[in-house]
């Protein structure tokens, strides 16, 4: 397995995928486990994925790319793996109790105090979110953004190729899989697989800002 810093040099947004290869297995049940175990604020989880791994699931994940989007339609088509990507809008009383009840299903607490004080303090940032900022959804949407970029990190540890994509219509996708219904809403796509020889994005270098202008010392 690579280092972290060899992942990170060796990955990059793949714009060509071998449609001929696919991820085994054993690699994306590690995949999943990045995506299910992800941190979140006040383990708030509100996540929802949809994974595509054969070539219906495939077309439907198409549906996101008409028009204007079209120019990813391929990457989707010919990967092996694609990961649908969606946050929860509003964390009702309902999904804070099974959340609660899980964690104390899991042995998350010692003592009914413990778990009174979870409860509060996870609402207390919720409602700081709901009421005084109003950006509930968008600081849902922001937990799954930290779940996008540790799937990129594992992959590319693995030896996968990904490449994260906001290109998409999310009304079309929204629709197709009723997410709306659900209470949710796409924030994006990854699609998961093995480069093609001829993706020319594989073969230029990478540019980063130099590190003086992106870390200081306290």
């Amino acid at each position: 397995m690579k280092t972290i810093s060899e992942a990170m040099n060796w990955r990059y947004s793949t714009k060509e995928f071998d449609a001929n290869k696919r991820i085994s297995d054993e690699d994306f049940s590690q995949l999943k486990d990045i995506l299910h175990l992800q941190a979140s604020s006040v383990n708030i989880q509100p996540w929802y994925y949809i994974i595509a791994d054969d070539d219906a699931g495939k077309r439907r994940m198409t549906k996101g790319t008409q028009d204007i989007f079209e120019m990813n339609k391929n990457k989707l088509l010919d990967c092996s793996h694609v990961v649908l990507f969606a946050t929860r809008v509003y964390a009702d009383d309902a999904y804070l109790e099974t959340i609660l009840e899980q964690e104390d299903k899991d042995g998350r607490f010692a003592k009914e105090e413990y778990k009174t004080q979870m409860h509060q303090g996870r609402k207390m940032f919720l409602d700081i979110h709901r009421y005084n900022k109003l950006n509930e959804a968008h600081w849902m949407g922001k937990q799954v953004y930290l779940s996008m970029g540790a799937l990129l990190l594992g992959a590319g540890l693995l030896g996968i190729d990904a490449v994260p994509m906001e290109g998409v219509d999310i009304q079309a996708l929204d629709e197709e899989f009723g997410l709306n219904e659900k209470g949710y809403t796409t924030v994006g796509l990854v699609a998961l697989g093995y480069r093609n020889d001829n993706d020319i994005n594989a073969t230029l270098p990478k540019s980063r800002l130099p590190k003086d202008l992106v870390f200081s010392k306290a």
